[in-house]
């Protein structure tokens, strides 16, 4: 089963207007199988998990885009960083548009070459697993409260909701009803480690960093504190940090910063942290069935996780810049999200409720009080339409993500 992808609009419109394509996301999140669903017949597909050809790329890039030419697609590109300069000299040569199309699922490494080779050439974009409006067939927009519109889709229990929260978003694990999860699971996380982790990181033991990513899934949701991951684990802070910034970078994890500005000097300034697959994040902390998970302990950090990465996934999978952050001061007053776009911030406030009142949103006029220019609101909760909370506030169903 295939499932169409939002981003495939974008990667065409992009390869008219640029001479190389890259897509970067985590392992196994789709990201050859969307270009090879609308490759044209006359480009040759190439992935560097081929040894003879990984050989060939590191050892005589030149010769191999001899013995290869443009239109290319390279799957892995990640794997012969020796092919950048050489591709760039085809494209400068060549001037021709849509000539490359390259993927890699090791962004640390990979952006450094790709900045110092193919700026200016090159369109990036991102893939993350499945929406929820890819799951259920539809093309994803952007999320912005103001632009929503009541229709007949349907609503989403919350037995519904946590099920999409334990499957998660991987499309292999969505296309396969058969495919063991923990099964799934467990291989992802073994090649994440032997593929990506090896190669970025020095990591003598991989027990403990499989306990470490346990440790970060514990605290979705939470605003990021390395000495007490730091003391869970028990490596060092500097170890939590770099080992954050490979998840990070990675894709596995999303940071999300606080807003701040010059009237804004009680706010909290540490970020705070989202797995961006809540299936891979209940697997790391044991959560298994739907009905323990939506009335455990993390019940509203899942909800909380979801409804950020879907949001999240609205902007990615759209070829759009995702200025995202949340409000925190020492007085308490929090709202989850504050979506940038165009001037305006949007907030949004996640409640694992199906009777929102205008108490959930009470600190959304906190922007008025530091004058920052707001646009409308919105509660993400359980309710089953779309309606209007109040004037600037609407209630927002799941279902309406994406």
């Amino acid at each position: 089963m295939y499932f169409d992808r939002t981003l495939s609009s974008i990667v065409k419109n992009a390869n008219l207007t640029f001479p190389v394509v890259l897509i970067t996301g985590p392992r196994q999140v789709g990201k050859s199988t969307l270009f090879e669903k609308i490759c044209e017949p006359d480009r040759t597909v190439l992935t560097l998990d081929d040894p003879k050809i990984l050989a060939l790329a590191k050892d005589d890039p030149a010769l191999f885009l001899q013995t290869y030419k443009p239109p290319l697609f390279i799957d892995e590109i990640q794997y012969a960083p020796e092919l950048f300069p050489y591709i760039k000299m085809a494209v400068d040569r060549e001037k021709q548009k849509g000539m490359f199309w390259l993927t890699g699922s090791q962004p640390f490494q990979l952006m450094k070459r790709v900045s110092e080779s193919l700026a200016g050439r090159v369109a990036i974009l991102e893939l993350q697993g499945l929406s929820q409006a890819e799951r259920f067939g539809r093309q994803g927009i952007a999320f912005v409260p103001d632009t929503l519109q009541a229709d007949n889709r349907p609503s989403l229990p919350i037995n519904d909701v946590y099920e999409l929260i334990l499957k998660g978003s991987y499309p292999e694990l969505n296309a396969s009803p058969d495919m063991k999860r923990s099964l799934f699971y467990s291989s992802y996380l073994k090649t994440y480690i032997e593929r990506d982790i090896r190669s970025l990181a020095k990591i003598t033991d991989e027990h403990r960093f499989v306990q470490f990513i346990s440790v970060v899934a514990a605290r979705t949701a939470q605003l990021l504190n390395y000495d007490d991951m730091a003391h869970d684990v028990g490596v060092s802070v500097n170890t939590i940090k770099m080992w954050i910034s490979l998840l990070e970078t990675s894709g596995l994890i999303y940071l999300l910063h606080p807003y701040h500005n010059n009237l804004t000097n009680r706010v909290i300034k540490t970020p705070k942290l989202y797995f961006l697959d809540t299936g891979l994040c209940s697997y790391l902390t044991g959560w298994d069935a739907i009905e323990t998970i939506s009335a455990g302990a993390m019940n509203g950090a899942f909800l909380e996780t979801y409804v950020i990465s879907e949001i999240l996934k609205s902007y990615l999978h759209t070829g759009k810049n995702a200025k995202f952050y949340f409000y925190r001061d020492k007085e308490k007053r929090e709202i989850d999200l504050l979506i940038e776009r165009n001037g305006k911030y949007y907030p949004v406030e996640v409640k694992r409720s199906a009777s929102p009142s205008n108490d959930d949103v009470r600190h959304f006029n906190v922007l008025e009080k530091l004058k920052i220019p707001a646009g409308k609101g919105a509660i993400v909760c359980l309710y089953e339409q779309l309606l209007p909370l109040n004037r600037d506030v609407d209630i927002v169903p799941i279902s309406y993500l994406g």
